[in-house]
This record gives C-alpha cells, sequence and structure tokens, in this order.
C-alpha cells in the first residue's frame, strides 16, 4: 500500500491535489460543526451554556487525545494505513449524531469525532510534507492551507444557514458526505513512506521514552510559538462574535470572518515563498507584528473600521503564521521523525485553539472584552520573545532540508 519516498521535482501533482481536496473536505465537516453545535445542544438537549459549550470543543478535546499517539501510529502502520483508517472512522460517527439521543452521549460521539480527525488530519499533513518538493517547503504548505482557509469561509456559512433554521439534519447529513469525499479522495492519493531503515532507526532511538514517541524535541520549540498564538486567535474564534452582537454590530460580525479568509488566501501566496527565498526570520517576525496589530485593533472601542483592520491583519498575521511555523516544524525533524512533528505542531495548536477560551472566559468577568483582547495583544508580543529564544536568533538565511 505504501510507495517508496522519492524526492518530488513539482508542486502542484496530482497526488497533492488529491490531499487537498481531502483536507476540504475534513476541515468543511470541521467548521460546520463547530459552528452549530453549540446551538444544536442547547436546541435539543435544553443545554446551559458552560454544557453546550463543551458539546462544541469535546471535538478539540477527542483531536489533542488522538495527537498523543498519531505519531507512534504513523510509524506501526503508515501514512496511507492510517488516513484510510482514519477517515472511515470519520464517516462512520458523522452518522450517529442523527442517533444521539441525550447530551453524554452526544459528547461522547463528538470525541469520537475528534479523535477521528486528529489522527485523518495528522497523517495527511504528514504525507503533504513528503510531496512538497524541499526547496519550496514554505511554498507548498501555504498553498495546502488554502484548503482549509476556504472551509474556513464556507463551512460557517453553510452551518448558519442550515442550523438557523433549526435543520441540524441536514448538517449531519452534510458532514456524512463530505467524510465520504475527504475519504474516497484518501484513497486515490498516493502517499510516499520514509525508508524502512530510518524508522526502525527513529523506534530505536525513541524506545523506553512513551514522551519520545508523541513528542518531537526537534518540532517542539517552535510548536511553543504556535501555541501562544492559538490561545490568541482562540480568544477571536470563541468571543468576538458575541462582543460584536453586544454591541448591536450584527454586520461586522457576520463579515469579519469573510475579510479574514481572504486576507488569509492572498498573504498564502507570497508567504511561504518568501520564506523559501529569504528565511525564517524574514516573514515570521513580520507576521508576528502584524499578528500584534490585528489583536491590538480589538482592543479600542469597536467600529466598522476597528473591525475590519483587525480582520485584515489577524489574517494576515496569523492566517500566514500557521504554514509558515509548520514547515519551520518538520524541516527541524529527520525524514522518519516527520509523523511525531507534524503531531506535535497540531497538537500544540489544539491545546492553544481548544483550551485557551476556557481561560480567556475566566477574564471576561473581571476584564471586559476590550479588556481581554489587550491581554492577549501582549501575549502575541510574548509570543515573538518566545521565537527569537527557541528559534530566531538561530537563523540567518533560508534553509530547507529534504523529507
Amino acid at each position: 500500500m505504501s510507495q517508496p519516498a522519492i524526492p518530488p521535482t513539482k508542486l502542484f501533482t496530482r497526488d497533492f491535489l488529491l490531499a487537498g481536496l481531502a483536507n476540504l473536505f475534513i476541515s468543511m465537516v470541521f467548521y460546520l460543526l463547530m459552528t452549530s453545535m453549540a446551538l444544536y445542544a442547547v436546541d435539543r438537549f435544553h443545554a446551559s451554556d458552560t454544557a453546550a459549550g463543551l458539546a462544541s470543543s469535546a471535538f478539540v478535546i477527542g483531536s489533542v487525545i488522538s495527537r498523543l499517539f498519531a505519531g507512534k501510529l504513523l510509524q506501526i502502520m503508515g501514512r496511507k494505513r492510517l488516513a484510510i483508517f482514519a477517515l472511515g472512522l470519520f464517516a462512520v460517527v458523522s452518522v450517529f449524531y442523527g442517533f444521539s439521543g441525550t447530551l453524554p452521549l452526544l459528547l461522547v460521539v463528538r470525541i469520537a469525532h475528534g479523535m477521528a480527525f486528529g489522527m485523518a488530519n495528522t497523517a495527511i499533513a504528514t504525507a503533504v510534507q513528503s510531496l512538497i518538493p524541499a526547496s519550496r517547503r514554505s511554498e507548498g504548505t501555504g498553498y495546502f492551507g488554502l484548503s482549509t482557509t476556504l472551509s474556513t469561509a464556507v463551512g460557517p456559512f453553510l452551518a448558519v444557514l442550515l442550523a438557523g433554521s433549526g435543520n441540524y439534519t441536514s448538517v449531519f447529513v452534510f458532514c456524512t458526505i463530505f467524510s465520504t469525499a475527504a475519504l474516497v479522495f484518501t484513497l486515490l492519493v498516493r502517499m510516499p513512506e520514509p525508508p524502512r531503515t530510518a524508522q526502525l532507526s527513529a523506534s530505536a532511538t525513541r524506545q523506553g521514552s512513551f514522551l519520545r514517541s508523541i513528542v518531537s524535541p526537534s518540532a517542539l520549540p517552535i510548536s511553543l510559538v504556535i501555541l501562544v498564538c492559538g490561545i490568541a486567535y482562540s480568544g477571536v474564534v470563541s468571543f468576538l462574535a458575541p462582543y460584536l452582537l453586544s454591541k448591536s454590530m450584527t454586520a461586522a460580525a457576520s463579515w469579519f470572518f469573510i475579510v479574514y479568509a481572504a486576507t488569509v488566501l492572498v498573504s498564502r501566496l507570497f508567504a511561504g515563498r518568501i520564506q523559501d527565498l529569504k528565511g525564517d526570520n524574514a516573514i515570521m517576525y513580520p507576521l508576528l507584528v502584524v499578528f500584534v496589530i490585528g489583536m491590538a485593533a480589538l482592543a479600542f472601542e469597536p467600529s466598522n473600521l476597528t473591525v475590519a483592520l483587525a480582520a485584515a491583519f489577524a489574517g494576515l498575521g496569523f492566517g500566514a503564521l500557521m504554514p509558515c511555523a509548520q514547515a519551520i516544524a518538520v524541516s527541524a525533524a529527520p525524514p522518519a521523525e516527520l509523523g511525531v512533528a507534524t503531531s506535535t505542531f497540531f497538537l500544540m495548536l489544539d491545546v492553544g485553539i481548544g483550551f485557551g477560551p476556557i481561560a480567556l472566559g475566566l477574564l471576561i468577568p473581571h476584564l471586559g472584552y476590550t479588556g481581554m483582547f489587550g491581554m492577549l495583544t501582549l501575549l502575541v508580543i510574548f509570543g515573538i520573545g518566545v521565537y527569537f529564544m527557541v528559534h530566531g536568533r538561530h537563523q540567518s538565511g533560508a534553509r530547507r532540508q529534504a523529507l
């Protein structure tokens, strides 16, 4: 089922495009359900706000759990087998949403669905890195990430359109269809596997160390940067809409993420190429500073201007930051540890976005929304310092490692 790892020479290959389509449909399911699940829990089970939030975040909790062992499973099963297994489970679990008659059962389904998502996402993201020419690592990672960006606009729009009228059955039907489509496209992707000798060497190195089997020491430093920035972005995802709605800025709340997605699309056309040609620092520092500006715009009394600036700068900053940081993470790891490195990166991202709102929710009663966004601005500034300490001070030019 696996193919030998032959260094790629072209970027937009058949397998690269098929993997991008698979990732698009996986992400569509994620955003469809993240946008509608809290409302569904309230309408269907009369859940409290806390329980509704748990119904939404349980998916991320499941994803975090699965990423703890996804890297190890990649070594045992291989990329293609793990991707097919996870996406098969992903499609089957989608069917069970319609049969979840109680809130506890819904939470179980959400966690299981998130675990399947974490494994599938790790396997496909790892395989894609082997489909990208080493000299275009950042550029290719950015282009692949466009599939996720498109889902951030289409997924929530479709969820609001269906769930807004109480048509949750259609939401679950679309999720099942999208999950099946992701599985079909993945079946068609030829996924290179690392040489068997390299896998055995990496396994021997980590034998007896559970921590080394789930966390890549090479990828962890830059992953800590994405953890910090993920916490900051979680405040935007979780609290911006209710904040703007409380200010009677319904229109701004609806088009914020459209502007954000459009800016991400534009930024990924050039950010990765700059990184490949000029080095990590040439793009990471500007993106982090731009992200600071975007968060700072939310720390003022909201207006159409400040919301538009925040959407544009956050999209340019955090949206382009993710693939650039991921390229650093996978380039730092040996070929046989690519799966663990990818899992480490997304584990830190999931922890930041999934658990950040819990801590931030405790700040809002004391600081208010603008005070919270002010704190998040300082947090991203702290992230710049973290980047300098763990990676930035060691970089002087472009570097890429063949995988």
